[in-house]
């Protein structure tokens, strides 16, 4: 004897399904937004502190005149920018090999690959010290006044460990943001930022050194921005990370070349 089992019906009122569908939207939303903006803040804000940098540089330096300002402004943005855009650009191969590493759980392998990153862009500072060296005549064929041209190369040249701090910094970073360690960072830059702001307005105003004041507190504060960096990383081991200095940094180079240089020509062509 068969009986008929009726399909079950869904009494639940369409307007109910839809609002719990949207909550269930919103509270993730937000939940995901809170996870992001706790990566993506801190690092944001670090950015603008790195940044600020040299634009306080720059505007302390207007105060000593219209040659001083022209002089600062052209290294920053033409010698310093191309530095910058390309360590920063080398430097973020790390970040597809320090995600991969630290997602399959080889921790050890971050800080290898960092090592790896700083000999590579040490090298490649190396490279560019012609540029910073013989700037005047550059700056002259790109269509600079000979007198801005001689006062921006001569602070170009103040501004070498500026660039050797850039190639530390950078593998740094994305060590850390491998991580999630961008709250290190941010406190870093932001005590940093104090500093170069009393002792910019120190040397240069207050004590009259000039642009020799500038480049002395500009170099001093990327430098110790790096120096911050390693002294957590050194001290804490970053949970594995950092298991000392190694030979391994020297293996697959060229390989690891590759990958920098790939990095640095896609960060120039989306920028």
């Amino acid at each position: 004897m068969s009986m008929d089992i009726p399909f079950l019906e869904n009494t639940e009122n369409p307007h109910t399904v839809e609002e719990k569908t949207l909550k269930f939207a919103v509270k993730s939303f937000g939940f995901e937004s809170k996870k992001l903006w706790r990566l993506a803040g801190p690092a944001i804000i670090t950015s603008i502190c790195q940044y600020s940098l040299g634009a306080l540089t720059q505007t302390f330096a207007g105060q000593l005149g219209d040659l001083a300002l022209a002089a600062v402004s052209v290294e920053n943005s033409v010698i310093a920018g191309l530095g910058f855009g390309v360590m920063l650009g080398m430097g973020s191969a790390l970040e597809t090999l320090c995600g991969q590493a630290y997602g399959a759980g080889q921790m050890r392998m971050l800080g290898v690959y960092m090592q790896r990153s700083w000999v590579i862009l040490f090298i490649t500072a190396l490279l560019m010290l012609p540029i910073y060296i013989w700037s005047p005549p550059i700056l002259a064929l790109l269509g600079e006044t000979s007198q801005i041209s001689h006062a921006a190369g001569k602070f170009a040249l103040w501004m070498i460990p500026q660039l050797f701090a850039y190639a530390a910094n950078f593998p740094i970073q994305k060590f850390l943001q491998a991580q999630g360690k961008v709250l290190v960072m941010l406190w870093v830059s932001v005590g940093v930022l104090v500093f170069h702001t009393v002792f910019s307005w120190l040397l240069i105003l207050k004590l009259g050194w000039g642009l020799i004041g500038a480049a002395i507190t500009l170099n001093a504060s990327w430098w110790l921005i790096v120096i911050g960096q390693l002294l957590y990383i050194f001290i804490t081991k970053s949970d594995g990370a950092w298991t000392g200095f190694t030979w391994l940094a020297f293996v697959d180079l060229f390989g690891f070349v590759k990958l920098s240089l790939a990095s640095a020509v896609m960060l120039w062509y989306f920028h």
